[in-house]
């Protein structure tokens, strides 16, 4: 019988919980040889602070009920363990709460950052002797893991930002003649222009679009001179700006000058930045919008294939636990586009830990300012399909989780 510590990293996506789901409910399908499934209360300083939650008091209808519902059950975080040599301590400290707690095995829900840190824990549970199997889920809308095809989170922001997109573009062209002509639509990404991309779908609705990747530099007369050229064809334009968007210099359109807690430079204001120069050099009348924490909570129009594929890997994990695996990641391996299809696979966390992947220069069009075809086949099959919840009184039912705390064995620890 082997204890499980389940947390969830970083930012939360539509679908996180659906790998939740997917591995208490594998877990449970296996009572002869899975203990208890605890969950980190807010990551991994659920871990350090040992404050865990005990999901055995969560009953089956409501954790099938996490495979619907948007936002973190048991709660994330932003904290990056140092390395081993600058913080022993804390790596220290959380594999003297899995041995207080009998937990052999440690699922963290995350993306680069999280990779990182189970490898870490793997690394250092080997050194130390102690048989904890790390195993890492992937989990981020940015769509930036090495190896794996797409991250779960990603095809939800995608099919959000395509749809969200396309909506406010019908409303641009409704208004071009007498009032707005340009629309500028901020989205997430900070140094891979994936969720920007899928904006670019809306071009085969026939709606003008510039997108602007943080692959490409943002060159501003290059780029006022191509919304002008819409603006004088179509009556209006569309515009779809990663925050990532970057001067050739390297500075950010919407850098603030404060960092987060993985030391990033905080971003957030290129929509403003560019809605300003249409203003300044073009004339045109505007309107601006940042979709933020809209685009990855939106579970209402989420994809049904990022659902079926974030429960998938949840499951995958308990499976490569059962087989003895250590220090992986579940991975989506595409094998078909059409019809599309792919596979489960594992990846080895050393090749994926701090390693950010990319839009290729073929999916960006030669102009820099749209998705190629390749790119279009890349991404159709990643927003397809609906998994509405369910509604009640005109509100989609979600899940609120009991979250008992399990009681504590170990002295208090200052973080």
């Amino acid at each position: 019988m082997q204890n499980v510590f389940y947390a969830q990293s970083g930012g939360v996506t539509a679908v996180i919980n659906a790998s939740a789901c997917g591995v208490i409910e594998t877990a449970r399908s296996h009572p002869g040889r899975v203990g208890k499934v605890y969950a980190g209360r807010n990551g991994i300083l659920g871990a350090l602070a040992e404050d865990l939650i005990d999901t055995s008091e969560e009953s089956a209808a409501d954790i099938a009920l996490l495979r619907s519902t948007p936002g973190g059950a048991f709660g994330s975080c932003r904290y990056k363990l140092k390395s081993l040599e600058a913080n022993r301590r804390e790596y220290e400290r959380l594999i003297a709460v899995f041995k207080a707690h009998d937990i052999a095995w440690f699922f963290y829900n995350g993306g680069g950052d999280s990779a990182d840190t189970c490898f870490k824990v793997s690394q250092l549970s080997a050194s130390m002797g102690y048989p904890l199997q790390a195993i890492h889920i992937p989990k981020t809308v940015d769509n930036d893991l090495p190896i794996t095809d797409c991250c779960p989170g990603f095809g939800s922001v995608a099919k959000y930002v395509a749809v969200s997109t396309l909506e406010a573009s019908y409303d641009v062209r409704s208004m071009a003649r007498t009032s707005t002509k340009v629309f500028v639509l901020e989205v997430m990404g900070r140094h891979a222009g994936w969720i920007a991309a899928a904006g670019g779908l809306v071009e085969d609705q026939g709606i003008p679009v510039v997108v602007l990747f943080p692959e490409i530099p943002f060159e501003e007369q290059k780029f006022l001179a191509r919304v002008d050229a819409m603006v004088k064809q179509h009556g209006f334009c569309t515009v779809v700006v990663s925050e990532g968007a970057h001067y050739a210099d390297g500075r950010f359109l919407a850098e603030q000058g404060s960092k987060d807690a993985f030391g990033h430079a905080q971003l957030g204001g290129a929509a403003p930045v560019i809605a300003g120069l249409v203003r300044e050099h073009l004339k045109y009348k505007f309107h601006w919008a940042v979709a933020d924490y809209l685009q990855r909570a939106a579970r209402h129009v989420a994809s049904k294939t990022d659902v079926e594929q974030a429960y998938a890997v949840g499951a995958a994990a308990v499976q490569l636990a059962l087989e003895g695996r250590n220090a992986v990641m579940p991975a989506i391996e595409r094998y078909s586009d059409e019809p599309y299809k792919y596979r489960i696979a594992t990846a080895p966390l050393s090749e994926v830990a701090n390693v950010e992947k990319f839009m290729p220069r073929e999916f960006i069009t030669e102009d820099g300012f749209g998705i190629t075809e390749a790119c279009k086949r890349y991404l159709r099959p990643l927003i397809l399909g609906e998994d509405y919840p369910a509604y009640r009184d005109g509100m989609p039912v979600y899940a609120t989780l009991k979250n008992v705390a399990v009681p504590r064995k170990l002295p208090a620890f200052d973080l």
